[in-house]
């Protein structure tokens, strides 16, 4: 899956030279015998290097084919998230298949959003679901026991790599995992998405998720979609009382990556509705009284190409911004809104809305109604003194948004 890689210029070297190869030939391969020859090269190149902990050569392949060949961008990266969060080890004269699994959960409040350690007695209830409602019937687990933030997850693949490993070993022998002494600070936010993390386990060739088991039919959709209900419903009762004063949305477990981008996209339009809630409530005001401002940034490096639209917060006849909302850009969705209407379809079905589409529709959503939308693309402009994103007033400034000194609220820290 694309995603625009903002970090410096890297040394390209034999290491990263090699790897792009390889990628390159995989996305150029002419039949599947091929495809698994170069597959398996890569593989291996990869796992030799993540084990090594050459970050930044593979970094510096990621960079390069970003900029030089999408295509093989997207099948390097694929191979660098399948090969740092699953494995094949040998275990008691048999081979298992292991995966490093995410379970977000969306969480939102005016309040803060717990992370950290969970109680024996909490993660031994969440292990039952999924044992009962997600976990292929023989696989073997274990679930790390805490609630993480996105700033506490691995920082880096070969941290992944790594990671993926520990968890796998403890599912197959029964050891217990222990949370390093101190986990990194959380960066307050009103909503915002937790992660449990689990790794799996089962023999090669058999399935490690329910919806995998033949049991569950050939629609694999309808299978996960029946996870999911179940999950929600059962784990849910759960999970809520460990984010006290929180609302919660139980997304799938799914693999690791995967659940992480799934997650990504999925708090956007809570972001909009947390913050239209916090606003009403603070200013004393009604939906209908906000005023939203919705501005594109770009990369200056990639041709001011949009990666985000930033959503500015004012009340009434003021101009000031009060609060703002990133919503980021993932995959496809850097592509240009109006090639969205072109994408391939089914007939009789719409057309799928754009990213500038959904966030309207989100703000509409929660009852605001005064929206303008910049006809300018801006730089992504930062806060000198504390790190936060700038967002578009109605002069088409970028400005730090700051609540009125009289809501009570008026902190520079919520973002």
């Amino acid at each position: 899956m694309r995603r625009n890689l903002k970090t410096p210029t890297r040394k390209f070297t034999a290491d990263s030279q090699n790897l792009a190869s390889l990628a390159q030939s995989l996305a150029q391969s002419g039949s599947r015998l091929e495809r698994r020859h170069w597959e398996r090269r890569l593989d291996l190149s990869l796992q030799k290097m993540l084990g090594q902990h050459q970050q930044q050569a593979i970094d510096s392949a990621l960079d390069h084919l970003f900029h030089t060949d999408l295509t093989g961008y997207d099948v390097l990266l694929d191979g660098v998230e399948t090969a740092s969060s699953s494995c094949t080890v040998e275990h008691e004269g048999k081979t298992y298949d292991g995966l490093l699994v995410a379970v977000p959960v969306i969480a939102w409040t005016r309040f803060s959003i717990p992370s950290g350690p969970i109680s024996g007695e909490q993660l031994n209830a969440l292990f039952a679901h999924l044992h009962g409602h997600v976990l292929a019937h023989d696989a073997r687990a274990v679930l790390a026991p805490a609630l993480l933030s996105i700033d506490q997850l691995p920082r880096s693949y070969c941290d992944t790599y790594l990671l993926t490993r520990r968890m796998v070993d403890a599912a197959l022998t029964g050891k217990s995992l222990q949370l390093p002494s101190e986990l990194p600070e959380t960066v307050p936010f009103l909503a915002d998405t937790r992660y449990l993390l689990m790794a799996v386990a089962a023999e090669s060739s058999q399935p490690l998720l329910r919806w995998e088991e033949e049991e569950s039919g050939m629609n694999a959709q309808t299978g996960r979609r029946a996870t999911l209900a179940h999950w929600q419903a059962q784990a849910g009762p759960n999970v809520q009382p460990m984010l006290p004063g929180c609302g919660i949305e139980l997304l799938l477990p799914d693999a690791y990556y995967v659940a992480c981008r799934e997650a990504d996209k999925a708090v956007r339009a809570v972001s909009l509705r947390a913050a239209v809630h916090y606003l009403t409530n603070s200013l004393g005001v009604e939906a209908n009284e906000l005023s939203a401002i919705i501005a594109a940034v770009g990369d200056p490096a990639n041709g001011m190409r949009i990666d985000e639209y930033r959503i500015s917060f004012s009340s009434g006849s003021h101009t000031d911004v009060y609060y703002g909302v990133v919503w980021p850009l993932y995959d496809e969705e850097s592509a240009d809104d109006d090639l969205q209407a072109d994408l391939p379809r089914r007939p009789g079905q719409p057309a799928p809305l754009s990213p500038l589409q959904h966030i309207v529709t989100a703000l509409r959503e929660t009852g605001v109604t005064r929206i303008q939308n910049s006809e300018n693309v801006f730089s992504p402009e930062f806060c000198d003194d504390c790190g936060a994103p700038l967002f578009c007033d109605s002069s088409d400034d970028m400005v730090h948004a700051e609540m009125p000194e009289d809501s009570g609220h008026n902190t520079g820290h919520l973002h």
